[in-house]
């Protein structure tokens, strides 16, 4: 089919006016020419839930779990806090139980023994009040003594030595026959030990005893020539030999004044209100003081007796003392006259005394020698 020759001129015309339209129209009214869009990622088909609310979903989950996790740490906390209230409450009632007892010990307190009351006493008064105990005594005991038996010092320093944890009379019935095997020294140190243990067996403790008096005659042997010394700073070296020892020995064989603390003698003292010390250094001290030195080693025995005849340990016989008066702690012992009487001991008991050759003056009977076997 041919083309015709030529446009109309009606269609020209119209295309012209469209041309010219199409020029006129400013960008804005011209239609945004659509750009081209960025590439479009692939979508996940749609689930029951997007991506972004999965991955705010896990850390909650783990949460949960986390907490159910620490609840049982929770409930062992608890339960650890429940044990601990309880184990409270029973110590609370067990406080409450233990209350009344307690209660009833303070609306009753024990009463104290009827001692005498003294005023508090200034030291002028304490001076007064220990020195005339001290004579009083003197009228009671005027032939205290050392209770062991010795015939020079080397024999009283073995003697005390020995009667450490014993009695007097133990080490006066034991000795005999030790110092008729040993008289001296020199002796004694060259004795067998087994020997002198089986012969001081008696008076308990003997390996160790032994030991200390073979050691103390072989000390005078090399280094005193035999002799026992007169200074207690030489005393005191001596093996088993402390103060009480070397004051024993000074005050009864020396005439050197000392005073002997024995267990006897501290006891008193403290009752008496003379020092509250329990050192023996600080008791010697102190009672020292209140007295002149010439009346130290009588002072120890006079004490001493009272302490081993009347004023016990346990049961102290008040109500026979005769310085009951002076006492502070009056009323610690029996104070019915006639019950403090069985509790007498020695001579004030009719019975017996410690040494097997007690002074001439001795009131009282001599100790019955060891019996054999």
């Amino acid at each position: 089919m041919t083309r015709p020759e030529g446009t109309p001129p009606a269609k020209r015309a119209a295309r012209a006016e469209r041309s010219v339209r199409a020029r006129q129209t400013t960008p804005e009214q011209q239609p945004a020419s659509p750009k081209k869009a960025p590439p479009v990622k692939k979508q996940t088909p749609p689930g029951p839930e997007p991506a972004p609310a999965k991955k705010t979903t896990v850390p909650a989950e783990k949460t949960a779990a986390t907490a159910k996790k620490a609840t049982p740490a929770a409930k062992k906390t608890a339960g650890a806090a429940k044990k601990t209230a309880g184990a409270a409450k029973k110590a609370a009632s067990t406080a409450k139980k233990a209350t009344p007892p307690a209660k009833k010990a303070a609306a009753t307190p024990k009463k104290a023994p009827a001692a005498a009351k003294l005023p508090q006493e200034s030291r002028t008064a304490l001076v007064r009040r220990a020195r005339r105990i001290n004579r009083e005594l003197a009228e009671v005991y005027s032939y205290a003594h050392p209770e062991l038996d010795f015939e020079n010092p080397f024999e009283l320093l073995v003697a005390t030595v020995l009667s450490a944890q014993t009695t007097d009379l133990r080490v006066n019935q034991t000795t005999p026959r030790l110092f008729a095997r040993y008289p001296t020294p020199e002796d004694l140190a060259a004795a067998v030990p087994e020997e002198v243990e089986e012969l001081i067996r008696p008076t308990g403790f003997f390996r160790a005893k032994t030991k200390s008096i073979m050691g103390l005659a072989k000390a005078l042997t090399e280094d005193f020539g035999g002799e026992v010394p007169g200074r207690v700073e030489d005393l005191v070296k001596l093996p088993g030999v402390g103060r009480k020892t070397a004051f024993v020995v000074l005050g009864n064989a020396f005439g050197v004044p000392g005073i002997t603390v024995d267990t006897h003698f501290g006891r008193l003292v403290r009752r008496w209100r003379w020092t509250e010390e329990t050192d023996p250094e600080k008791v010697e001290a102190a009672v020292g003081a209140l007295f002149p030195k010439s009346e130290w080693t009588m002072l120890s025995h006079r004490v001493i007796f009272h302490g081993r005849r009347i004023c016990h340990s346990r049961k102290p016989a008040c109500g026979a003392c005769p310085i009951a008066p002076l006492c502070p702690s009056y009323g610690e012992g029996e104070t019915d006259p006639e019950k403090a009487k069985k509790l007498l001991k020695y001579e004030m008991g009719g019975f017996p005394g410690q040494r097997l050759k007690p002074p001439a003056d001795y009131p009282g009977k001599p100790a019955p020698p060891l019996a054999e076997g």
